[in-house]
Formats: C-alpha cells, sequence, structure tokens
C-alpha cells in the first residue's frame, strides 16, 4: 500500500513539472476539441500528432497522447447535448437523453452533470490503475513466449468478437493487419516478405504511414459523404451547474458507470464505447422509477459519460503492463512507445517508472483541467461548430502527409499511405471496422518473435502452448470466445446492429 502512495508521488512529481504540465494541457485542450468537432476522433488526431511527439521526450510525449484520448471522451458530449451530433462514437448514447434535456431547457445541468460525472469517473479510474496495474505486471513478468502468444492471439480474438458487423469480416481485417505487420524483411533469415518486389517495404511499412491513411484520410473522406447540418441551431445553456437534487440522484448512477467502465476498459476490443452503451443499457434496467430514458432522463446522460470516461482511462492498463492494446487508440500509443525505443510491457513498470507514473498522476491532472476547460467554454465550443467540415479536410491531408514524411524522410511512406488509404476507404465503404486490422498490425510482429521463442525453447514441439498453465487458459478463452459468437443468435444480432 504504501509502495502505491510513494509511486503516485512519484508521479506527482513528474507530472507537475512546468512542461509536463504544458503537454497535459495542450493534449487535454486538443482532445476537446476533436470531440467536440463530429467526424474528428481522438485516433485521427493522434496518428496526426504522433510525428511530433517523437521530438518529445517520451513522458511528455505521452502525457499529450492521452490527454487527447481521454479529453475527446468530455468533449464529444457537449455538441450531443446541445445539437444533437455526436462528436465522438462513445457520446451517441448521450444524445438520446442529453438533446431531449436540451430541448427542455435543461442543457446546462446535462452538460454539467456529464462533466462531473467524467471527473468522478476519471479519478476512480486513475486510482484503480494505481492499485491495478502494479499486480498485474508482476504477473506479467512471470510470463514467458508461450503465455504472450496466447495472451495476445486471446486479445486478437476479442477484438474481432467485439468488433461490430460481420465477423468473417472481423477476420479478415484480423489477418490483413497480420500480412501488413510482417511485411518486410525477416529479423532472423534477412529474407523479404510480402514485399511483393517493392524495394521501398524492405522496412516493411511504417506504422504512422498506416494509422493516418486509415484513420487519418480515408475515414475523414468518408465523413465528407456524410451530410450534416451546418445552421443547426444550439440550444440555450443557462446555468452549467446542476442541482444537488440532481447530483444526488445521479450519485448511484455514476457509482454504477463508473464500476463497468472501470472493468470493461481493460478488455481487449474495449474501451470508452463499449462502456457508454454497456452502462445506459445497464442504466435502463436496474434504475429507479420513474424511468424517462429517452425523454430527458438526467441519469442517461450521467451514466455514458461516467462509464465512457473510466472506461477511456483504464484501457492504459493492458497497454502499459501488458503491452496489449485494448483499442486502436491504444494500439498508437505502442507504436509511439516503440518509436521511442521502449518495449511496452511490464518492464516499463520497472525501467521506466517515472514514465509510467508521470502518466498515471497526468490523468487526474488532465481531468481536473478538462473541467475547468469544458464548463466555462461551452461558447467558444458551440462557435468552434460552425466551421464547415469541408474545409478542415484539406489541413488534415496536409498534416497527415508532413507527419508520415518527416518521420524516416522517405517518400515510399507516403507511397505506401496513399496506397493504403484507398485500400482503407474501400473497407469503410464495406463496412469493415477498421480496428481489427490495426490491432492485427500491432500484435502481429510480437505474436510472430513470441510464437517462435517458444518454439526454440520446446525444440519445435507445439505442446509448449498447452503445457503451461496460463498459457492454455487463455487458448481456451479464446476458443471459448469464438464458439460463443458463432452461435446463431448472437451472430444474427450483429447483422441486425450493421443494418441499424
Amino acid at each position: 500500500m504504501m509502495d502505491v502512495f510513494s509511486n503516485i508521488w512519484l508521479g506527482l512529481t513528474v507530472a507537475v513539472t512546468l512542461k509536463n504540465l504544458a503537454y497535459c494541457l495542450i493534449g487535454s485542450f486538443l482532445g476537446t476539441v476533436v470531440g467536440v468537432l463530429p467526424g474528428i476522433g481522438p485516433v485521427t488526431t493522434v496518428a496526426m500528432l504522433m510525428p511530433i511527439s517523437f521530438t518529445l521526450e517520451p513522458t511528455s510525449a505521452l502525457i499529450m497522447l492521452a490527454g487527447i484520448y481521454y479529453g475527446a471522451q468530455y468533449g464529444g458530449s457537449t455538441t450531443a447535448i446541445l445539437i444533437n451530433i455526436p462528436g465522438e462514437a462513445s457520446s451517441v448514447v448521450t444524445s438520446l437523453d442529453g438533446h431531449q434535456m436540451a430541448r427542455q431547457g435543461r442543457a446546462g445541468p446535462a452538460l454539467g452533470i456529464a462533466a462531473l460525472g467524467s471527473f468522478f469517473a476519471g479519478t476512480v479510474a486513475t486510482f484503480v490503475i494505481a492499485f491495478g496495474a502494479p499486480p498485474l505486471a508482476k504477473l506479467a513478468l512471470q510470463f514467458g513466449p508461450a503465455e504472450y502468444f496466447s495472451l495476445m492471439l486471446c486479445g486478437l480474438v476479442a477484438a474481432v468478437v467485439l468488433a461490430r458487423g460481420s465477423i468473417i469480416k472481423a477476420i479478415a481485417m484480423v489477418l490483413l493487419g497480420l500480412v501488413f505487420g510482417l511485411s518486410g524483411s525477416d529479423v532472423n533469415s534477412g529474407v523479404r516478405r510480402f514485399t511483393y518486389g517493392f524495394q521501398g517495404l524492405a522496412d516493411g511499412i511504417e506504422f504512422v504511414a498506416l494509422s493516418m491513411a486509415i484513420y487519418g484520410v480515408a475515414e475523414v473522406i468518408v465523413n465528407l459523404e456524410k451530410k450534416v447540418d451546418e445552421n443547426a441551431s444550439t440550444a440555450p445553456v443557462g446555468s452549467v451547474w446542476p442541482s444537488w437534487a440532481d447530483i444526488r440522484y445521479c450519485i448511484p448512477t455514476v457509482l454504477r458507470g463508473t464500476a463497468l467502465g472501470s472493468v470493461l476498459g481493460v478488455l481487449p476490443g474495449g474501451g470508452a464505447l463499449l462502456a457508454s452503451f454497456s452502462a445506459y443499457t445497464l442504466e435502463k434496467k436496474v434504475a429507479k422509477a420513474p424511468r424517462n430514458f429517452g425523454h430527458g432522463d438526467i441519469r442517461g446522460v450521467a451514466a455514458p459519460e461516467s462509464a465512457n470516461n473510466a472506461g477511456a482511462q483504464t484501457s492504459f492498463i493492458p497497454m502499459l503492463t501488458l503491452g496489449i492494446p485494448s483499442n486502436p487508440t491504444m494500439a498508437l500509443m505502442i507504436g509511439a512507445l516503440m518509436v521511442h525505443g521502449i518495449t511496452p510491457g511490464p518492464r516499463v513498470m520497472t525501467d521506466r517508472p517515472e514514465l509510467f507514473w508521470g502518466i498515471v498522476a497526468s490523468m487526474w491532472i488532465g481531468n481536473l483541467l478538462l473541467v475547468v476547460l469544458n464548463l466555462p467554454m461551452v461558447g467558444i465550443w458551440v462557435r468552434l461548430l460552425r466551421t464547415p467540415y469541408r474545409l478542415m479536410f484539406p489541413a488534415i491531408v496536409g498534416f497527415c502527409c508532413i507527419g508520415a514524411y518527416t518521420v524516416n524522410a522517405n517518400v515510399t511512406d507516403i507511397v505506401v499511405m496513399a496506397f493504403i488509404t484507398l485500400f482503407g476507404y474501400i473497407c469503410l465503404k464495406l463496412d469493415c471496422e477498421p480496428a481489427p486490422l490495426i490491432l492485427g498490425f500491432v500484435l502481429g510482429p510480437l505474436m510472430e518473435e513470441n510464437l517462435r521463442r517458444g518454439l526454440l525453447i520446446s525444440r519445435g514441439d507445439p505442446m509448449i502452448f498447452l503445457n503451461t498453465p496460463i498459457s492454455l487458459g487463455f487458448l481456451i478463452a479464446a476458443a471459448l470466445l469464438l464458439l460463443v459468437v458463432a452461435a446463431p443468435a448472437i451472430r444474427r444480432k450483429r447483422e441486425e446492429a450493421l443494418v441499424e
């Protein structure tokens, strides 16, 4: 217990330095902006800013990128409540009751309870990380190549299970991500594979080029095709502080949302989106009467907003302790760590404690900054919404091209980005979710490395993956997940969700 508090104190001494405070503020502010603006999510912004982060110290870079991620969860609720346009996917559920409250003249309390619920959830999630990550990291130190391979395989299967739509498409995207990740020269033999005779792919596909192509350019092109009412009027806000009666009414809701979001954020494929939908569904079933969900029930705002912020922060646990990304943004974070020469996994906590605990402490500071940014500056965010999306598109494409080039000063990365943009656009039009591809791309080389190590240790005997209890447990869990998602009732629900 004392070790945890001493580590938190170490993190605070790192996070409160003037430089790191500035980057935490920048990340939180940018996250709020991208959350407010429909069509530009945290994944796109993290992908665009990743080349800039390479020039920073690793701790400062991760603090800024983390602020963008959880800041977007705050900002997305503003447009969802005021004009019924969720700035973030995780804010879709918030709009159901939040906008109805705004139409009833209660936009202020809706915004206030969203900010306060998110702050409380973020604070709790920070302590969950502080107390939960060390024992998980100690357990991970006992992992060998077999356990890591099985864990990563289970993570990919979970990503397939939790992806929306067709399971066949999700599996195909994972396999494509694995192929992209394994392209280039083999580390052991030097033989080139999946390069198709293209000299520029000898070193493999650059992660920044891939992420910018899919989440930067391709997704923006798809968003340009969507019609958005630029003349949407915003409801009057009024006082943004909810009454004590509203706060007391929402306390059980916020507690349930925080607990559920904290758990779901750790799961591979989970995070803020899954947490917000699950919390809203749970609240509709267990909330005390009178229930008025869908017609302006303030608990319909408190539940998803507390859950999505808790889920956004606890998704850092598997990324920092196991090196397993639970969602595309965490995959980008792992890419940022690798570029800085840091191998994601349990060694981060022991070898770079200032990095790990600095990020953890900065999350609480960032959540405090977000309350200050969101409540008094609502008017500024509303005016920002009047910027036509078509005017932001050229700037986004320009940033992506500059970013892809500056990583290696290689024109080939621009060509690769252009090709993958076309590929990503086709995938998005075919309703193939790109998240499994990104996870497959990041985990593919790591899975191959641990597979080879395991087989070398066992002298080619594949039973090594079944002989250890932990590895066998992860493989059984992966098989059960595939059986569950293959069930006719589950498959039918996925297809119905895709149609909707």
